[in-house]
């Protein structure tokens, strides 16, 4: 990554907040949390941009937006051939948008390659979208599961990260990835990036493995993790096949209430920094 040319921290304005959800392992519930915190958020008030970043699209089908609706989406954006407003479309929640991914995205990378500021094309896209929407309070990416151009470009436009975690036993390896990634984009990209939390997912109270992930995560990082563990939870895994978030599938199971419960942590976090 060369060094940031652009200017310190995000440049963006306002009340907004930017945060990306991601981690470099596949598999741990990123697309879950993304879509069911930005939720969450929304139905405690808050108005929510959630920018599908995944070339797999899991985001946009898991809010309901099929692939013959994604006419315009963040490959148009990160492309410069469409504004972020221009992809941006209502889903089934209250003040819950999102701009969708297609399969076309993976070729991005390729494409941008010879690109001077190729880092920073989304964080110009948001720049330009809050100026046209001062309603926004919180945008959510939804990274894929890689260290690529795309998740740099979603660091490179967020104020701050959240890392789900999966318990399982790989997790403190997969961890130390996704956080040196934190601290080389903060150093040569963005110096305001901040880790918000690290969010514990699939978490099994009958299982041995889970309580001891979870103790080996709060001793090495303490405070960064949330209180919050999100459950195995069948309602959460049917979820997506209704073109549903979880919330509204079954607000009343576990894992909803979970989402509601860090949906209030991340608030608090963001009031008190």
């Amino acid at each position: 990554m060369p060094e940031n040319k652009f200017s310190s921290k995000t440049g963006h304005t306002g009340g907004v907040r930017v945060l990306s959800v991601a981690n470099q392992k596949g598999g741990v519930g990123k697309t879950t949390t993304a879509i069911n915190l930005g939720t969450a958020l929304a139905a405690v008030g808050e108005k929510v941009l959630i920018i599908d970043l995944d070339p797999q699209g899991n985001a946009s089908t898991g809010l309901g937006i099929d692939g013959s609706r994604r006419e315009t989406t963040t490959y148009d954006v990160i492309m410069g051939d469409a504004a972020l407003a221009d992809a941006v479309q209502a889903t089934k929640v209250p003040r819950l948008s999102v701009a969708p991914a297609g399969v076309n995205l993976a070729g991005a990378e390729i494409e941008l390659i010879d690109e001077q500021d190729r880092h920073f094309c989304l964080s110009r896209a948001i720049s330009r979208f809050i100026q046209i929407s001062p309603d926004i309070t919180y945008i959510m990416i939804d990274c894929p599961p890689s260290l690529s151009l795309l998740t740099i470009n979603a660091m490179a436009a967020s104020d701050a990260v959240i890392v789900p975690l999966q318990c399982e036993f790989f997790a403190l390896e997969g961890l130390s990835q996704i956080l040196r990634t934190i601290d080389k984009v903060r150093e040569r990209i963005n110096p305001g990036l901040e880790l918000q939390g690290i969010v514990l997912t699939m978490y099994d109270r009958r299982n041995n493995l889970s309580q001891q992930v979870e103790d080996d995560v709060r001793s090495h990082m303490g405070a960064k993790v949330y209180q919050t563990a999100i459950p195995r939870n069948v309602r959460i895994s049917e979820a997506p096949s209704h073109g549903k978030p979880a919330l509204l599938y079954d607000l009343k199971c576990t894992g909803s209430q979970a989402y509601l419960r860090l949906a209030s942590e991340v608030i608090q976090r963001e009031r008190a920094a």
